[in-house]
């Protein structure tokens, strides 16, 4: 059975670090034995199929070891079937039709996001910006962008995430990853 993944990789290409060319992202993808690989953007979104039966977490351990022995440095990654990512998108809290992509956001997460880890965060403090928890993810709502928000500076320090990998993509491409994965 094929099944289709989106594989988000945290903090590759930003100011000229952690170089990762998105042609030779595609070409480990396919050495790792994968088909159909595409990739969105030069951040780190690449899609791919396979019929190898393995979780998610094997499959993203598997793709960290191939980057770490490709480029040389460690790049935490995360990796989702397009079902999960559909399931994001359709169960988002805030009015994602409404809104521009750039105000909203999905905090990938390796394990859960219990609230008692944010228990300590007035949220009225920070309105109009607003954040939620889903399966692995925090939703952020943020109407001045991810750039100025106080909201997210609150909720993604790393004291507030501690043992999980985390990774943000606005909702343009979290819509552009549903279509890519077939989730929609």
């Amino acid at each position: 059975m094929t099944t289709t993944y989106a594989a988000l990789l945290r903090g590759i290409n930003v100011s000229g670090h952690r170089k990762v060319p998105m042609a030779e992202l595609r070409a480990l993808l396919e050495g790792l034995g994968h088909r159909d690989v595409r990739t969105h953007l030069q951040s780190g979104n690449a899609v791919f199929a396979t019929d190898a039966p393995a979780t998610e977490d094997a499959l993203t351990a598997a793709l960290e070891e191939a980057i770490e022995a490709r480029f040389g440095f460690r790049v935490d990654c995360l990796v989702r079937d397009g079902a999960y990512l559909a399931a994001v998108a359709e169960n988002c809290p805030f009015d994602a039709a409404g809104l521009e992509g750039r105000q909203l956001h999905a905090v990938y997460a390796s394990g859960p996001l219990g609230p008692e880890r944010f228990a300590a965060l007035d949220p009225e403090a920070y309105r109009p910006e607003a954040f939620a928890l889903g399966d692995r993810v925090l939703y952020l709502y943020t109407p001045g962008g991810l750039g100025t928000s106080r909201l997210a500076d609150a909720v993604l320090r790393p004291a507030l995430l501690k043992g999980l990998v985390t990774t943000a993509r606005n909702w343009n491409t979290v819509r552009k990853l549903v279509e890519m994965t077939g989730g929609a």
